[in-house]
């Protein structure tokens, strides 16, 4: 990827790292071995975290500094339709400029993922799910609508969805389908696509909970809605 700054790219490090769940909910970041690990200067490290903790990605406290934050399960019913919102809107922007090349890396972004999935690979399929979707929201050329998503991924448990049993493979397919719809020039069918790849996600997280934490996610869904 092409950044503007080292602390863009020592960010987008990060917030691969924490949506993958590299980086745990909870786990405290030091600058001095972040630093060390990308081979730069303390400073555009310290201004990363200071981004990610304005994004949402980190909390930070004079104790223990800064530490990758929670999510709340309950608050993610609500940036669920933030996201399908936003990221259709980027994907529709993504298939009308999109370019040959750029089309083959996501190509390549694809198979690797799906390489990693059927490998059960979960570590790199989570890395590489971040840049497939992050790479073609780069397309869109649409960057403010971009720093909206990102802001709604760092509440959005990515990191335990990825971990649900087959879930990789089956993200593998429907990212087949995305990039046909894509390739062929389909705004509508990608939109579709992406709004149903989120949505599946969503349901199998809310699946997988515990009964009390799904009928507490379903209680509050509904009151939003009511109100």
């Amino acid at each position: 990827m092409e950044y503007r700054t080292k602390e863009e790219q020592v960010a987008d490090y990060l917030r691969e790292g924490i949506i993958s769940g590299r980086l745990p909910r909870g786990a405290r970041l030091k600058q001095t071995e972040i630093a060390q690990e990308l081979k730069i200067s303390i400073t555009p490290v310290r201004e990363a975290l200071k981004l990610l903790e304005a994004e949402g990605y980190l909390s930070s406290d004079s104790y223990r500094g800064a530490t990758v934050a929670p999510f709340d399960v309950e608050a993610s019913t609500e940036i669920l339709k933030l996201r399908i919102t936003l990221e259709t809107q980027l994907v529709e922007s993504a298939v009308r400029n999109i370019t040959a090349e750029e089309i083959a890396e996501l190509r390549e972004l694809a198979r690797q993922f799906e390489e990693a999935a059927l490998a059960n690979d979960s570590t790199a399929a989570r890395g590489i799910n971040y840049r497939f979707h992050r790479r073609m929201y780069d397309f869109a050329r649409l960057p403010k609508t971009l720093h909206f998503v990102q802001v709604l991924w760092a509440q959005y448990p990515f990191d335990v969805i990825n971990r649900i049993g087959g879930r990789a493979v089956r993200a593998a397919k429907e990212h087949s389908e995305l990039l046909k719809n894509v390739i062929e020039g389909d705004a509508a069918g990608a939109m579709l696509t992406m709004r149903q790849h989120i949505e599946t996600g969503w349901n199998e997280l809310r699946n997988s909970l515990p009964a009390r934490t799904e009928n507490s996610v379903k209680s509050k869904s509904s009151e939003k809605e009511t109100l």
